[in-house]
């Protein structure tokens, strides 16, 4: 595992479901586990927004011309098959994460998942795209990064 410190902002951007210190703390543990898993040793900067349903579908309409709300969307600052740049002295600016709470809620219940455990699993999913991973360009690259965040929240669910 990496040892590098990163840095993971987080801003709340809704009133509907409240942000505890301990969400906030399962956050941050979340980006940090996908970071070292995926052995990000520098140190790095991810920045992760909590908004609501009519925050995220504002932002999915503008940025990928969806009108309706999803649980997380990822903007990476680098494409795909950009290398990271890294200058010395500083944290790699990765990009930000946004989350709908109210989303995260709803599909954590029809699960049978903890309110939690799903925004963590939505900030490990979000974290891999912002590293470069795609699920949408193929089945097998789909099949790859479930595999990745199932071992993520394996790690996770150990160290709880």
């Amino acid at each position: 595992m990496a040892s590098a410190k990163h840095t993971i902002y987080l801003k709340n951007d809704q009133k509907k479901i409240a942000v505890t210190p301990e969400l906030r703390a399962a956050v941050r543990r979340a980006v940090r586990a996908a970071l070292e898993y995926e052995q990000f040793d520098s140190p790095a900067e991810v920045s992760v927004t909590f908004t609501d349903n009519d925050g995220i579908r504002s932002l999915n309409k503008e940025y990928r011309q969806i009108d309706a709300p999803t649980d997380v969307l990822s903007f990476p600052l680098y494409g795909a098959d950009e290398e990271i740049e890294v200058f010395e002295g500083e944290r790699a600016e990765l990009g930000d994460i946004v989350i709908s709470l109210e989303r995260a809620a709803v599909q954590a219940e029809e699960i049978g998942n903890t309110f939690e455990r799903e925004v963590m699993f939505l900030c490990v999913h979000s974290t891999l795209h912002l590293l470069g991973w795609d699920h949408v360009t193929s089945d097998e690259d789909e099949r790859a990064m479930i595999e990745e965040q199932k071992k993520i929240m394996m790690i996770l669910d150990k160290n709880k």
